[in-house]
């Protein structure tokens, strides 16, 4: 990457990240399960991470939701090394406005390693958490493997092969987009019936949590 373009990139990622920040974006957190090569303890059979990125790209002909994860991370891990004869591979939890909580939790494993000890949730019938309270919760089946975002090229095919991915060498962080069908809709416990929170949906703005009000026409 010449010093040129790196720059041009530079400063196009400063006037989006300005741009995005005015812009509300929901928040989820993706729970699956931990490969037994990285558990790491006796809390260790999930794992989850919080999403700022997730979204509903399709629902016909197939219901499909999309997302992208840092890389490396222990949930790319997870999901690097997903069965594809499984039914499903994960859960979206979508987030409700009382979960505030729950989404700083999940959002960083150097601070809080076994965030399921400090969380409620119960088990889909693939074995997979949905966690209380949240606004709703979808399995998900991966359609394909990740695609690395620093490297366009990388699935293309050459003579019937995939080559091997390049490793990321320029500013900022590397992620992967992760693409998924929906195959149930899951059925949400809840614990804290009276919490007017509990049916709203929570949303990162401004580097900040918060929920949303109806407006005046």
């Amino acid at each position: 990457m010449s010093l040129v373009w790196t720059r041009r990139l530079s400063t196009l990622n400063r006037a989006l990240k300005d741009v995005l920040r005015d812009s509300a974006q929901s928040v989820a957190i993706v729970t699956s399960h931990m490969p037994l090569k990285s558990r790491a303890g006796p809390h260790s059979e999930f794992h989850g991470a919080t999403l700022s990125s997730f979204s509903s790209i399709a629902l016909d002909p197939h219901p499909l939701v999309a997302f992208s994860l840092r890389m490396p991370s222990r949930m790319t891990t997870s999901l690097q090394n997903a069965d594809y004869s499984k039914p499903s591979h994960m859960v979206i939890n979508i987030l409700s406005a009382c979960q505030t909580s729950t989404a700083i939790r999940f959002a960083n494993a150097r601070l809080h390693s076994h965030p399921f000890v400090k969380t409620r949730y119960s088990l889909t019938e693939d074995g997979l958490p949905i966690l209380h309270d949240s606004l709703g919760a979808i399995s998900c089946k991966l359609v394909l493997p990740p695609k690395p975002l620093h490297d366009f090229d990388a699935f293309d095919l050459e003579g019937g092969k995939q080559r091997e991915m390049e490793e990321w060498n320029g500013p900022g962080v590397a992620s992967e987009l992760f693409i998924a069908r929906v195959m149930r809709v899951e059925n949400v416990p809840t614990d804290d019936v009276n919490n007017p929170l509990r049916t709203l949906p929570l949303i990162y703005h401004r580097q900040g949590y918060g929920t949303v009000r109806p407006l005046d026409p």
